[in-house]
């Protein structure tokens, strides 16, 4: 009861897609020592800045939603997320704790009930995974082009300003043409950016399409009643009405049966008089009166 309780807990989809960019950051905390080239080193450093502003967004949506928010800052690493959401390298080692917390609920909740959730949720699913996707052809994406290409005899992607503006650009599928590889292995790994980019934005492009498009369930006010289940209703209300006086409700008032033959004899009164003057103006005989 206590974990159901924790709500800075988000969704299965958006804890993994979480938890993959804390170890993303803490692979470019080693790339960061292990390259040599400054380019390269540019490219990790930007990512690391988009990773930051990231964090910094998911720990405030956690503590803006945490039923307590001292349980959540105090008891649940709060701070950990804070520290590691600010651009200062020394607290980046605290995304494991963010590793860590995926890692519970993953095992908490157990691999075949995540695929139930994931597969139910396929809308949002889908979009975490094209959100990781971007980030890592992003990343990757310009560190393999700078790799291949700036050190090539007339190249124009040089700079990790080059990598990450030809990157973007070919993603979205737009394509300037302003910077372009010019080495073999360089336009393969274009080709593969181009391709990967186009499946992304496709489907991103259907999935707001279905998010702002597609009716709601809710539209169109209260559903139908169906006929059958009107007068199945209407069934069943009978035998309930009828056992209720055997659960103790008070039960209809018993008719009184002399007031009832007065209100007969006085009717038939009235018909015969009536009766009899219909006869009278009709030319009929009149009845000898006593």
């Amino acid at each position: 009861m206590a974990k159901a309780a924790r709500s800075e807990l988000k969704s299965t989809g958006y804890e993994i897609f979480i938890g993959v960019l804390s170890i993303l950051s803490i692979l470019n905390l080693v790339l960061m020592y292990a390259v040599d080239d400054e380019a390269l080193t540019t490219v990790i450093w930007v990512m690391n800045v988009l990773f930051s502003g990231i964090f910094l967004a998911d720990f405030t949506y956690r503590l803006v939603t945490a039923p307590g928010r001292g349980a959540y800052f105090f008891r649940h690493f709060g701070w950990a997320d804070l520290l590691a959401s600010l651009p200062f390298p020394q607290f980046k080692i605290l995304r494991v704790f963010r590793v860590v917390r995926v890692v519970r609920l993953l095992r908490d909740v157990g691999p075949a009930a995540i695929w139930r959730t994931l597969v139910k949720d396929r809308a949002g699913s889908a979009l975490y995974a094209l959100l990781l996707m971007g980030v890592l052809v992003l990343q990757f994406g310009s560190l393999t082009m700078l790799a291949l290409e700036e050190h090539a005899p007339g190249a124009n992607i040089t700079t990790a300003s080059d990598a990450l503006w030809f990157t973007i650009v070919t993603i979205s599928t737009v394509g300037y043409g302003d910077y372009y590889p010019t080495t073999n292995p360089g336009r393969i790994a274009g080709v593969v950016i181009i391709v990967v980019g186009v499946g992304i934005f496709g489907t991103f492009t259907g999935y707001l399409a279905n998010l702002f498009l597609a009716p709601r369930k809710d539209d169109g006010g209260e559903e139908p009643v169906p006929a059958d289940s009107t007068a199945a209703a209407s069934t069943e209300a009978a035998p309930a009405t009828a056992a209720g006086v055997d659960r103790g409700e008070p039960a209809a008032r018993p008719v009184d049966t002399e007031a009832t033959l007065d209100e007969i004899r006085s009717l038939l009164t009235r018909s015969e008089a009536d009766l009899e003057s219909i006869k009278h103006l009709l030319g009929g005989p009149e009845r000898p009166t006593s």
